[in-house]
């Protein structure tokens, strides 16, 4: 027997999938004078996520471990270089067993004029954890930043920029400062009362270059020169409509000298417009809570449901 429901039945029986049906937002307002901003991020992994995916295993592999070692020992100073010649200030991102591992890491960052974030303890998925396991992780990557920093208000990031609203509750718990990891909005907004200074897939190094020769590698790293077109457009885009330009890159793939000299033009191309707010997440975080912006975009992190519930 056919137990497909009937259009007229799902209708009847599908749960909404989210409680909140605005689709009319006003536009974001900038600081006087800037049409849009941006900002540059770096997810600072080094090997963690390699142990993370590998802790149930025994491996003895040195491939991949030594290619994202190249992120500490040599890639974050080459960044460090590149930011420091256009004048930049951008925000790291940094697991806290990676600051426990390289303890120079955080003061180094903290010395050049950076800002410093959380990113999980073992670049764990937060979606898979639960209440305990989200407090024990983030509150050991706490202990780690107030040791080496004297600071633990700071933003976060979460690893692979996924979420539940399980961890967004936890952030908030710890009383963190804002989180960076969803895309609701191509602007700043409050999503179950935490401040989201969003991301983009689209300036992601790692969706063009990351590759390690294993077995989530479908093709080689992209064309370095199509990917500064396609960043270019992205961002004129954002520009356009007023949103945030979020550049997010990792130590041991744009640390690289092919991806440097790429992101040496895109900068140059970018500092060229002067209607353009450079600044760091923490800032636009900062900016966004004391801005007429603050109230108009606050969203809940409802789940939503869509399989209908049929009786046969």
């Amino acid at each position: 027997m056919n137990s497909t429901p009937s259009p007229a039945n799902v209708h009847e029986t599908c749960v909404n999938m989210h409680d909140d049906s605005r689709i009319s937002f006003p536009d974001y307002t900038w600081p006087s004078g800037k049409r849009s901003a941006v900002a540059f991020t770096l997810d600072l992994d080094a090997e963690s996520p390699y142990f993370w995916v590998t802790r149930q295993q025994q491996t003895k592999s040195l491939g991949e471990l030594e290619q994202r070692r190249y992120g500490p020992r040599q890639g974050v100073a080459r960044i460090l270089a590149l930011l420091k010649k256009w004048d930049i200030k951008g925000a790291f991102y940094v697991p806290g067993v990676v600051a426990a591992t390289y303890p120079d890491l955080l003061p180094t960052l903290l010395e050049a004029g950076h800002e410093v974030g959380y990113h999980g303890y073992f670049h764990e998925r937060l979606d898979t954890l639960d209440d305990a396991l989200l407090d024990d992780y983030l509150n050991r990557s706490i202990e780690v930043f107030r040791a080496q920093t004297g600071d633990a208000v700071r933003g976060y990031r979460a690893p692979s920029f996924e979420h539940s609203p399980e961890s967004l509750a936890a952030l908030r718990r710890a009383k963190l400062a804002y989180d960076s990891s969803l895309m609701g909005f191509d602007h700043p907004y409050t999503i179950n009362g935490l401040v989201q200074v969003p991301v983009t897939w689209t300036i992601d190094d790692a969706l063009y270059f990351r590759y390690t020769n294993g077995p989530r590698d479908k093709t080689h790293p992209a064309n370095p020169n199509a990917v500064l077109e396609s960043w270019i457009e992205e961002f004129e885009g954002t520009r356009e409509w007023g949103g945030l330009c979020m550049i997010t890159v990792h130590d041991w793939i744009s640390g690289r000298s092919q991806r440097l000299r790429l992101l040496d033009k895109f900068f140059a191309h970018i500092s060229a417009a002067k209607d353009v707010w450079w600044a760091t997440p923490m800032e636009i975080a900062e900016y966004h809570r004391s801005s007429a912006n603050a109230n108009r975009f606050d969203v809940s992190a409802h789940v939503g449901r869509f399989a209908p519930s049929v009786s046969k």
